[in-house]
C-alpha cells in the first residue's frame, strides 16, 4: 500500500514539476531539452536510464510519451559508439527523437534494458505523461496522490503549481495536498500548522478528518487542538449533509412509488377494485420503451435522446388498451365481489407475465439512457444523478397533469361524481360502465408511463411489476383511498422513512418496519391520512 502511495506521489510530483516549469519556446528547445535525456541512453546503466526517464517525463517535448513507451514496450535500442536511440517498429527502424525512418540504423543496435527500479520510474513517467494531458481531472489526481502521501519533497513544487494553476477544482485540490504536507511539517511555525488545519477543515470530507486526526503525539498542544477542532468541525457537517442526503434520496424513491401507486389510487379509489395487474401495466409500459429504442437503434439512431418522449404517449396507449380490455372482458362482470376480482387480475398478472416470457424471453432487456439523464452533479456534499433528478420531475408532472384532468375535464368531472356517490349519477345521466371503463384504462395508462421511468433505474424483465405492486397498495392505504393528495404525501412519506430507516435497519428490515408502522398506524385510521367519502368507502 505505502509502495502504490509513493509511486502515485512520485507521478504526482514529475506533473506538478512540469506545471511549475516555464513554457517551451520551439522545436528547437525541444530537442536540446531531451538530448541529455537521450544520451543517459546509451550509457546503459540503470541509474542512467532511470535520471533519463524522468527528464523525459518532465521535458514537455512532444516525443517524450512515445520514448517512454517504446522503452515500457521493449522497442527502444541504441547504438553506444554512434550515440543514437532509435526504435524499432514493424516499419521499420524510426530516430527516438524525430520520429524520421533511418535510411542505415547502425548495427549494433541494443535494446534499452529495464530492472525493477527502472519499471518504477516507466510507471511513474507514464503517470505524469498522461497527467501533462489539459484535463483538470488528471491534475486533480495527482494532487490527491500528494494529499495522500504527505511528501514534503513536493512542497517547493506545489507552491509553485498553485498560483499558476486556473481550473478552481484543481487549485483547490492542490492547496489540501499543501495544507497535509504543512500541517506534519514538524520544522513548520505552529501559526503555518494551524492555518494548514483550516484548509483542510474547508476540504471538508472524511480523508481531511483522517488527516487531521493522525497527528503524531509530539505534535504541539496548540496545533492538535485545532486540529481536533476542525475534524470535529468537519464530522458535524457530514452528519447534517447525510441527513440531506437521506431527505433527498427519500423523496426520490417517494417519486418512484408516486409514479407506480397513482395509476392504482384512480382505481381503487373509483372503483374499488384491487387490481393485482397493476404491476403488469408497468412492465408492459418498460417493455414499450424496449421495442422503442430497439426500432430508434435500427432504422433511426439519431432520435435516440428522443426515445423517452416518443415512448411515454404508446406507453400509455399500450397499457390503456390492456387495461380497458380487462375490464370490459372481466371486471365489469365481478363488480362487488372483491375476492373474485382479486383473484382474476392476479390469474391476468400471471398470463401477462409468460405471455412478456415467451415474446422478449425471460432474461433483462437493455433500456438505454438518454445523454440528458446521464451523469450527476453534486451539491456540497451530496452526489444525485440526473436520471433520478428528472424522474421526480417527470412524477410530479403527471400527478399536476392527473390533478388538471380530474378538476378541469367533463371527463374528470364525471370520475369525481362517480367516486362521491355512484348512484346519484348514474340517476343524473352519467354513464357508469363508461366511467369505469376510462378510470380503469386512465390508471393502467398512467401505470404504463410509470413504467417508461422505471426502465431507467430498474431491470427491464417479466417481473417488473412485482417489485412495486406492494409498496403501491401500501401508499395508496395509507395515504387514503381514492385521494390523490394522500397518494402524493404517502409515497413521499414511505420513500424518506425508508431511506432513514436503511442505515440503521437494512433494506429488508426497514421495509418490514415500514408496514409494521403502516399497520398500526391503519388500526388508528382505516381510512388512511386523507380520508375520502366515496363509494370505496360506503361499500
Amino acid at each position: 500500500m505505502n509502495a502504490t502511495v509513493h509511486r502515485l506521489a512520485r507521478s504526482a510530483l514529475l506533473i506538478l514539476a512540469l506545471l511549475a516549469a516555464p513554457p517551451f519556446l520551439g522545436s528547437a528547445a525541444h530537442a536540446q531539452d531531451i538530448s541529455g535525456a537521450l544520451a543517459k541512453l546509451t550509457a546503459d546503466s540503470y541509474a542512467d536510464t532511470g535520471e533519463a526517464i524522468a527528464a523525459l517525463a518532465t521535458s514537455g517535448h512532444p516525443r517524450a510519451a512515445v520514448i517512454v513507451e517504446s522503452i515500457r514496450d521493449g522497442q527502444l535500442e541504441f547504438d553506444e559508439p554512434s550515440k543514437t536511440v532509435a526504435i524499432r517498429t514493424a516499419a521499420g527502424v524510426l530516430d527516438a527523437a524525430t520520429g524520421a525512418a533511418l535510411a542505415t540504423p547502425p548495427a549494433g543496435l541494443s535494446p534499452v534494458r529495464v530492472n525493477n527500479r527502472v519499471r518504477s520510474a516507466l510507471a511513474a513517467a507514464m503517470g505524469a505523461l498522461t497527467l501533462m494531458s489539459p484535463d483538470p481531472a488528471k491534475r486533480r489526481e495527482a494532487a490527491e496522490a500528494v494529499f495522500k502521501s504527505r511528501d514534503q519533497g513536493a512542497l517547493a513544487t506545489l507552491e509553485a503549481a498553485i498560483p499558476k494553476e486556473a481550473d478552481a477544482g484543481v487549485r483547490s485540490a492542490f492547496s489540501a495536498a499543501r495544507a497535509a504536507i504543512v500541517l506534519y511539517k514538524t520544522d513548520a511555525t505552529e501559526d503555518a500548522r494551524v492555518a494548514a488545519g483550516e484548509v483542510l477543515r474547508a476540504r471538508g470530507d472524511q480523508d481531511a478528518v483522517a488527516t487531521l486526526r493522525g497527528l503524531p503525539a509530539d505534535t504541539p498542544k496548540r496545533v492538535k487542538d485545532a486540529a481536533e477542532i476542525a475534524a470535529k468541525s468537519i464530522e458535524t457537517s457530514l452528519a447534517l449533509w447525510a441527513s440531506v442526503q437521506n431527505a433527498v434520496y427519500g423523496v426520490s424513491l417517494g417519486s418512484v412509488l408516486l409514479l407506480a401507486a397513482i395509476g392504482l389510487a384512480i382505481t381503487f379509489g373509483v372503483m374499488g377494485i384491487i387490481n393485482m395487474a397493476h404491476g403488469e401495466m408497468v412492465m408492459l409500459g418498460a417493455y414499450t420503451t424496449f421495442v422503442v429504442q430497439e426500432v430508434i437503434r435500427a432504422h433511426a439512431p439519431g432520435l435516440f435522446d428522443w426515445s423517452l418522449a416518443i415512448a411515454i404517449p404508446l406507453a400509455f396507449l399500450v397499457s390503456g388498451a390492456v387495461g380497458v380490455v380487462l375490464e370490459r372482458g372481466i371486471i365489469r362482470f365481478l363488480y362487488g365481489r372483491p375476492l373474485e376480482t382479486l383473484l382474476a387480475t392476479w390469474g391476468v398478472s400471471l398470463i401477462l407475465q409468460q405471455s412478456v416470457r415467451s415474446i422478449f424471453g425471460a432474461n433483462n432487456r437493455e433500456v438505454g439512457a438518454p445523454s440528458w439523464m446521464s451523469g450527476s452533479f453534486e451539491v456540497g456534499a451530496l452526489t444525485m444523478t440526473w436520471g433520478r433528478l428528472w424522474i421526480v420531475v417527470f412524477a410530479l408532472a403527471v400527478f399536476v397533469g392527473l390533478i388538471l384532468i380530474l378538476k378541469k375535464t367533463p371527463a374528470g368531472l364525471q370520475m369525481r361524481a362517480v367516486t362521491q356517490n355512484r348512484s346519484m349519477a348514474s340517476a343524473m345521466g352519467i354513464r357508469t360502465p363508461f366511467v369505469d371503463a376510462l378510470t380503469f384504462g386512465l390508471g393502467c395508462g398512467i401505470a404504463g408511463i410509470a413504467g417508461v421511468a422505471l426502465s431507467q433505474i430498474d431491470n427491464v424483465s417479466p417481473n417488473l411489476g412485482q417489485s412495486y405492486i406492494i409498496d403501491s397498495f401500501m401508499v395508496v392505504v395509507f395515504g387514503g383511498v381514492g385521494n390523490l393528495w394522500g397518494t402524493l404525501v404517502g409515497a413521499l412519506t414511505l420513500g424518506v422513512v425508508n431511506k432513514f430507516l436503511e442505515p440503521f435497519a437494512g433494506a429488508v428490515l426497514g421495509k418490514i418496519l415500514v408496514l409494521v408502522l403502516i399497520i398500526l398506524f391503519i388500526q388508528k385510521r382505516p381510512r388512511g391520512l386523507f380520508a375520502l367519502k366515496g363509494r370505496a368507502v360506503e361499500s
